[in-house]
């Protein structure tokens, strides 16, 4: 599903001028439009509530979030993902990397269940930061292995990840976001395609406005053979925005 635009190394920006920190946790609220673009996708969840959290330590890091997704008559699903990254060199440029994907769904939404069909991941990670972590920049190579479930069989593959993150203008703005590129037997070519990037606007960064950790923007959700329409098919292209506000602590 997705991970979001939060960077392996998560920039926080406060009111000050731009003071950086590793650390981060974030709730997310974002409004989704593909079902108001789109004529196949009237069966598509309209809000997605995420959860974030990323903390580096002496041996490495942690990152995980959390995605529930809902219609006007409650949840339709909750899906996360947990990684560990392991320093395998002085710099803490490469670093070994394990992960869990997985999820649940109402029995009601079966076209999304298939999407959270439990995954572990096993690779490497080139990170790289400027001084201020300003500027971010991950890539990953991974073995992936799916477990029997949800009416699919497990098989292995790989996946290939970037993650990225850039703060400008003086911290009021920032880009960020990742893009996944995995093996799936089951879709056309059998590959799958997911970046979602991210442009906030960081209100504690304006006159008046110390403490008010509030960011406002926008997520765009690009993929292919990802999503399913209204007909139980996920072979096509989407390119779907969304409104979005943000809660850093």
């Amino acid at each position: 599903m997705k991970k979001c635009f939060f960077c392996l190394i998560v920039v926080l920006t406060l009111a000050n001028g731009f003071f950086v920190t590793a650390n981060g946790q974030n709730v997310q609220l974002l409004y989704d439009l593909g079902h108001t673009l789109y004529s196949d996708l009237s069966g598509r969840p309209n809000v997605t509530t995420t959860v974030e959290m990323y903390k580096p330590d002496k041996w490495g890091s942690t990152f995980l979030f959390t995605d529930i997704t809902y219609f006007t008559d409650g949840a339709a699903g909750a899906y996360w993902e947990i990684s560990r990254e392991f320093n395998v060199t002085k710099n803490k440029r490469w670093a070994a990397h394990i992960e869990y994907n997985g999820g649940a769904t109402s029995l009601e939404h079966t076209a999304i269940a298939s999407r959270f069909q439990h995954a572990l991941l096993l690779g490497g990670a080139w990170n790289w930061a400027s001084a201020d972590y300003s500027k971010t920049f991950s890539l990953q190579a991974l073995y992936k292995q799916y477990f029997k479930g949800m009416g699919r069989k497990g098989f292995a593959g790989f996946q290939a990840t970037a993650v990225w993150g850039l703060n400008f203008a003086k911290g009021l703005l920032t880009f960020s976001g990742f893009a996944d590129l995995w093996y799936d037997p089951d879709v056309n070519g059998k590959l799958i395609l997911l970046s979602q990037p991210q442009f906030w606007v960081n209100l504690n960064t304006l006159k008046g406005m110390n403490g008010v950790n509030l960011s406002l923007g926008t997520e765009v959700e690009v993929s292919n053979n990802f999503i399913f329409n209204d007909n139980g098919d996920n072979n096509k292209f989407f390119v779907i925005p969304s409104l979005a506000a943000k809660w850093t602590f």
